[in-house]
């Protein structure tokens, strides 16, 4: 999904209200499988919409982002090392390691209380 439909998803899951988390990934060193920018959305049921890479680092972000929204709701910035020893000799592993920002997206429904954990001044 390029940004534009991952922007539209965004509005289309706080129009219904749905739980969801969005994956940024915001650095990387070596070779990786996406880009810096790219974006994955997790839904509360686990479903995704883009991709941050595939493989065991997507399903690492993907776990983080459903802890994310069962628990405190704070976004979480995730290292994901892909130089795994047995995975770059059979070239199945990229071999650098990505940066990883997974923060909640605030529906209607967590709308009062996403504005509530921003504010600066003790409610």
């Amino acid at each position: 999904m390029n940004d534009r439909e991952i922007f539209l998803k965004i509005a289309q899951l706080q129009e219904r209200g749905a739980a969801a988390c969005l994956a940024t990934i915001v650095d990387a060193a070596g070779s990786t499988p996406r880009d810096i920018g790219a974006k994955m959305i997790v839904c509360a049921d686990g479903t995704a919409f883009g991709s941050v890479g595939g493989g065991c680092g997507e399903n690492r972000i993907r776990s983080a982002a459903l802890r994310c929204m069962l628990s405190d709701r704070k976004p979480v910035l995730l290292e994901v090392d892909l130089s795994d020893e047995l995975g770059t000799r059979d070239g199945d592993v990229c071999g650098g390691k990505m940066w990883i920002f997974v923060e909640p997206l605030c529906s209607t429904v967590w709308h009062e209380n996403c504005i509530l954990r921003a504010s600066p001044v003790e409610v």
